[in-house]
Order: structure tokens, then sequence, then C-alpha cells
């Protein structure tokens, strides 16, 4: 009988250091939330970064359509000059 309750007491004790070796699960989920929040950080960058460029060439076209008006402005303009200096 004692050889028993000693090899009991054994694997007691060998069972206890492997869990003790081995991860545990809530480090794994916790290993596995980083990577996720990481790649969701990954995400959120590159769509700013999208959306940076878009406005970027929004505002562009924007600045472009405004200077040919203004230039389309400025020729109506010297045209009625070139008239009215004709007439004098």
């Amino acid at each position: 009988m004692p050889v028993k309750k000693v090899a009991i007491a054994l694997v007691a004790v060998a069972t206890l250091g492997l869990a003790a070796c081995n991860p545990s699960t809530d480090e794994t989920a916790n290993n596995a939330a980083d990577v996720n929040l990481t790649v969701n950080e990954a995400e959120i960058d590159v769509n700013e970064a999208a959306g940076n460029a878009a406005d970027s060439a929004l505002d562009s076209v924007g600045n472009a359509v405004e200077n040919t008006a203004e230039d389309v402005a400025n020729a109506a303009e010297d045209a009625g000059n070139a008239v009215e200096n004709a007439v004098d």
C-alpha cells in the first residue's frame, strides 16, 4: 500500500509541474486578442490614409475647377476690355 501512495503523490506532483510549464489559456487568449487588436489598428491606419488621400485628391480637383472658372472669368473680362478699348 505505501508504494501506491507514493506513486499517487508522484503523479500529482508531476501533473502540477506540467501544468505550471504550459501557458495558460488566458495567456493564449490575451495573445490572440493582442494580435487581433494590432490587425484592427493597422486596418484603421490604412483606411485613414486612404480617406486622407481621397480628401486631398478632391481638394485638388476642386482647386483646379475654381482656378479654371477664375481663368474663364478673367478671359471674359479681358475680352470685354478689348472691345471697350476698340470702341474708344
